[in-house]
């Protein structure tokens, strides 16, 4: 309603009923706040809060409102834990010698694994009353037991958490409130170290399916579900229980939303074995975002879940986010200009291609980035000299690139030069002679220059790479009809390439072409009908090609 520079700036009198008024609100909210917490009444609750929220209007300086506030906004799970701490220190900033301030922006620096900035919290509560600290002392120690609960037992921590445990037993008569605070978080702690140390055993001997049960059992006793669920899914993946695993992340992010170390590990566990899954991936690297809206690996990440998911602009956008933080890094500008490609912004991409190049990471890595720019140059621009220009940098970076062979030998071939679209394709399988692809464009080569038994060669060692290579069955089926007019072999290796891939049409071609050979018109004009159906997806040749073949059977 009103901010405080204003509420200063009224009359004596009107500050003096504001401030009675909120003094109203607050004991309204104290009441209702009361009333929660013995019933956990969710009605109680709202009107606590409401409460609260008018009490800080009508006086902004009510440190106790902050903070009680705070911690009803996180038991409804309305505000994050940088909200709850934010609230917090403007009721320590309010009133610095307020000792409840002080222990609830301790506890919600706990929360949040910020033990340096708990610890001097709950210091500055113990310096304000040292008598009556009891409820900061045990505070303490219950902020030293969790610290080795994450980060593992040390002397230092131990003796601490020790010191201040006695100190606060023996400071409780004057400090009654903390009794209760003794059995919710000490007891609540010493707990949590017997499941530990159990479920510890249980994981060290193995014993992986007990060490699940103990860390359930933990997270329905004690909380702390995130921590226990994370466990829970660290042993499922030991296991090889994926989807345990994920449903295990996925319980603890409810439970800890904005655990840094959950998201990487759902983000990375998603992406590898759930690739369909791609919104949770995003949601992941989204949320991350939110905690290091700096960090340019994660909008890198984005790029590539945008891509798989073909939201081109979205890609585009995460990688240039990715730039803006780190302009120099060539992976990021090798992305960039493959999001480009793939939304046809041909010229930019090889911008950002050459930039990549011109850092020059790794040779092995910058000779494929070349070999996709001389594509670009190749198929896109159709300027041939630069795109063999690209293609002999890659070669020149990587002796070895058996693939930038095979595509220097595709251009030659489109070349009509064919002698040396050999020359490339021989090269690649020197290189590599389990390349499947070179073999065959190398008998594809072979055939055109008449060399007929050298291509079925070729053909049948790609054939015997990777026996379901359908598109190297067809093309030796078109030898064995076309150059030794063995029709039997051809039909065989026809129809080998259809129980490959039943949608790929030319072997459907290809085949009405050997019935036509036999005189067997209906069956052709059946099977060119099925490769016309298919090629209206695929677009393999060119349909008016099927048309006359099926139209000239009947001709007279």
């Amino acid at each position: 309603m009103f901010d405080e520079e204003t509420i200063n700036t009224l009359e004596n009198p009107r500050k003096i009923e504001f401030e009675s008024m909120a003094q109203d609100y607050m004991e309204d909210a104290r009441k209702h706040h009361e009333l929660y917490l013995l019933k956990g009444s969710r009605i109680e609750l709202d009107n606590a809060v409401d409460s609260y929220i008018d009490a800080i209007k009508f006086n902004p300086n009510m440190a106790e409102a902050y903070y009680r506030l705070a911690s009803l906004l996180w038991d409804k799970g309305e505000i994050n834990l940088s909200s709850a701490i934010e609230q917090c220190v403007s009721a320590v900033n309010i009133s610095p010698d307020n000792p409840n301030a002080r222990i609830y922006a301790g506890y919600f620096f706990e929360m949040a694994k910020q033990y340096n900035e708990a610890e001097k919290e709950y210091k500055a509560a113990i310096k304000i009353n040292p008598l009556k600290a009891a409820r900061s002392r045990l505070s303490l120690a219950s902020l030293y037991m969790d610290k080795m609960h994450y980060n593992g037992i040390n002397m230092k921590d131990l003796s601490q958490s020790l010191y201040y445990m006695l100190s606060g037993g023996l400071s409780i008569a004057l400090d009654y409130p903390s009794v209760k605070m003794i059995y919710k978080n000490i007891g609540k702690n010493l707990s949590v170290m017997f499941y530990d140390l159990l479920g510890n055993i249980y994981e060290k001997t193995k014993n992986y399916a007990r060490a699940i049960k103990t860390y359930d059992a933990a997270a329905n006793n004690v909380g702390r579900n995130d921590f226990y669920y994370k466990k829970i899914g660290d042993i499922n993946i030991k296991n090889e229980d994926i989807i345990d695993a994920k449903n295990s992340y996925i319980k603890a992010l409810e439970n800890n939303p904005n655990d840094r170390e959950l998201l990487v590990k759902l983000a990375t566990l998603t992406r590898v074995y759930f690739e369909d899954d791609i919104k949770t991936a995003i949601d992941c690297y989204s949320r991350l975002l939110e905690l290091e809206e700096d960090n340019a690996k994660i909008y890198y990440e984005l790029g590539h879940l945008y891509l798989k998911k073909e939201d081109f602009i979205n890609s585009i956008n995460a990688f240039n986010m990715a730039l803006e933080k780190e302009n120099d890094n060539p992976f990021y500008h090798n992305a960039l200009a493959y999001a480009l490609v793939r939304a046809e912004q041909y010229e930019e991409a090889c911008d950002h291609y050459k930039f990549a190049i011109d850092q020059n990471p790794d040779p092995e890595w910058t000779s494929v980035v070349c070999q996709a720019v001389s594509s670009l140059y190749f198929k896109v621009f159709d300027d041939v000299d630069t795109a063999m220009s690209f293609l002999k940098t890659a070669i020149m970076l990587d002796e070895d690139n058996d693939e930038a062979f095979v595509e220097l030998g595709d251009i030659y071939s489109e070349c009509d030069d064919i002698d040396s679209a050999i020359k490339s394709y021989c090269e690649a399988i020197k290189l590599n002679p389990k390349n499947f692809s070179a073999y065959n464009k190398c008998a594809m080569a072979l055939w055109q220059k008449d060399y007929i038994e050298e291509a079925i060669i070729a053909y049948n060692k790609a054939i015997n790479i990777k026996p379901d290579y359908y598109q190297a069955y067809n093309n030796l089926g078109v030898i064995y009809l076309d150059g030794i007019r063995n029709l039997k072999e051809a039909e065989r290796l026809f129809e080998k390439a259809i129980s490959l891939n039943e949608n790929y049409v030319m072997p459907y071609f290809n085949m009405g072409r050997v019935y036509e050979a036999r005189g067997k018109k209906i069956e052709a004009a059946k099977t060119y009908q099925k490769a016309l159906e298919l090629n209206e997806v695929s677009e393999e040749i060119d349909s008016e090609r099927i048309r006359e073949k099926l139209y000239g059977l009947f001709e007279v």
